[in-house]
């Protein structure tokens, strides 16, 4: 199991060769970008990109913030996207795009802790594949939880989700198949929630509705709510967010060897 084929990039940081590389995924050649160490992969991060096609974009300097000496980064850019082949459908067969990527990383570094970040769009798509992968632990930063929230929440997006998902009340099955909170349970992996409270594409409600279910199912988890922040955090507050997520993925490899 390997990448179809590697593409080097002009992105250039000290320890790191970035490149953008095509994977086969139900016959479809979608691609992604990866940052991998020059020195021994000790962990992997997945970065799952918000938005769609263009906006949103998966960027060398977002991924760029999660990597170390041994850490690998990948981000897949999701069918339909970016030079990919196929449609994006927003949580359904795209969904295996992000669950290949990893499982061909998993091939090449067995054993190599693997922690997702699902960003926004992303933070559904995670709730949906982490498990599946086997991850770690998995971060949802600024998230969507539910995606009939999201339909309630953002009048401005329904036209969007009616072409790629269908009018909740017509197919209400194909929102039930993206309902991510009704397969996590107490066995689940730990989850890290980090939301601000003043952000206005992702109301801080889709964090607690996820943190409630957390409770009830007594998954283990942690919240990092931020006064004051949007959706994009002020530069000063995300330097700070960002250790507090490494810290996170340090605490909950060391419980593996516990």
């Amino acid at each position: 199991m390997d990448f179809y084929s590697k593409k080097k990039m002009p992105v250039f940081f000290n320890h790191h060769l970035t490149e953008e590389v095509i994977y086969e995924v139900d016959e479809l050649k979608v691609r992604g970008m990866l940052m991998t160490p020059n020195e021994r992969v000790n962990r992997i991060v997945v970065y799952l990109r918000g938005g769609k096609g263009q906006v949103g974009r998966v960027r060398p300097g977002r991924m760029a913030q999660f990597k170390d000496k041994h850490t690998l980064v990948f981000a897949p850019y999701y069918r339909g996207s970016n030079g990919s082949e196929g449609r994006d459908e927003f949580c359904g067969d795209d969904l295996h795009d992000v669950i290949k990527g990893i499982e061909i990383l998993k091939s090449h570094y067995p054993n190599v802790p693997v922690h997702m970040i699902g960003f926004s769009r992303g933070g559904i798509q995670g709730l949906l594949t982490y498990q599946k992968v086997k991850a770690t632990s998995y971060i949802i930063w600024g998230g969507v939880s539910d995606l009939l929230m999201m339909y309630e929440e953002r009048i401005d997006l329904r036209g969007m989700l009616k072409r790629m998902v269908g009018h909740p009340k017509k197919l209400y099955e194909a929102y039930a198949r993206r309902n991510a909170l009704q397969s996590i349970h107490k066995d689940s992996p730990p989850i890290l929630i980090v939301h601000g409270d003043e952000d206005k594409q992702v109301n801080i409600n889709m964090a607690y509705h996820l943190e409630e279910h957390l409770k009830q199912e007594a998954v283990d988890h942690q919240t990092i709510y931020l006064s004051g922040e949007g959706h994009v955090l002020r530069p000063e507050i995300e330097k700070q967010t960002l250790l507090q997520i490494k810290e996170w993925m340090y605490k909950c490899e060391k419980s593996l060897d516990q």
